[in-house]
């Protein structure tokens, strides 16, 4: 196991632990994640306060991050020999896959320092290697692809939808919690079934996951923008 990692969780869930994880739709992918037995009673006043001031999101493989994992693994195509951007990388899942399949490079970026020790951790026990950005406003250099998964949740990172396209003439976006909300200037490619790992119980719209991709210039995206 990782004692670096168990010592961030533990800061957040006292009494929960950390177990190497396959994957359903990845099962080449392994990561340290929330084991499923983690506690799901009443937690006490403590462990909630902690748990709301510094969510352990890298803990778990979000169900987007594993429907866009997978599309990659099955379409290598796509970031092979590419400089490719994983934005809120959280446990690193997307851009591992992207190094696995043959990425020139792959930056994890996330503005939490400890998913950027997780996807590190991560991105070693599957005998990858992932460039660490803590800052968007930070990051250099040509990048060929941006992939996302999971950072709309949060609506305040809806400007993120019409920056990505000055960053990287590819993007690619994942998410399910984005509601009867057109995503202006993307297209949607696919849509796909997964729950998140370990399985929160989510309500069933939660594991309806969307993938985008950014259009060129002066296309519309119509009705599939939805």
């Amino acid at each position: 196991m990782n004692p670096q990692l168990d010592a961030l969780l533990k800061r957040t869930i006292s009494s929960g632990k950390l177990i190497s994880s396959s994957l359903p739709l990845c099962d080449a992918i392994s990561l340290f994640l929330l084991s499923p037995d983690y506690p799901r009673g009443r937690l006490d006043d403590e462990e909630m306060q902690a748990i709301m001031n510094r969510p352990a999101y890298w803990a778990f493989c979000w169900a987007s991050g594993q429907v866009l994992a997978h599309f990659i693994m099955q379409h290598r195509e796509l970031v092979k020999g590419k400089q490719v951007l994983d934005l809120g990388c959280g446990s690193g899942v997307v851009g591992i896959a992207a190094a696995l399949k043959g990425a020139k490079a792959v930056i994890a970026c996330d503005n939490d320092p400890d998913a950027l020790i997780a996807a590190e951790a991560n991105a070693r026990t599957n005998g990858v290697k992932l460039q660490l950005l803590a800052d968007l406003s930070e990051l250099s250099g040509h990048i060929d692809m941006v992939i996302a998964a999971d950072v709309l949740y949060d609506r305040d990172n809806l400007p993120l939808l019409n920056a990505l396209p000055g960053i990287a003439s590819e993007v690619i976006v994942a998410d399910s919690r984005i509601k009867n909300i057109p995503l202006y200037g993307y297209e949607k490619i696919f849509s796909s079934s997964a729950t998140t790992i370990p399985d929160l119980d989510e309500f069933r719209e939660f594991n309806q996951v969307k993938v985008y991709r950014a259009l060129p210039p002066g296309f519309s995206a119509h009705k599939d923008s939805e």
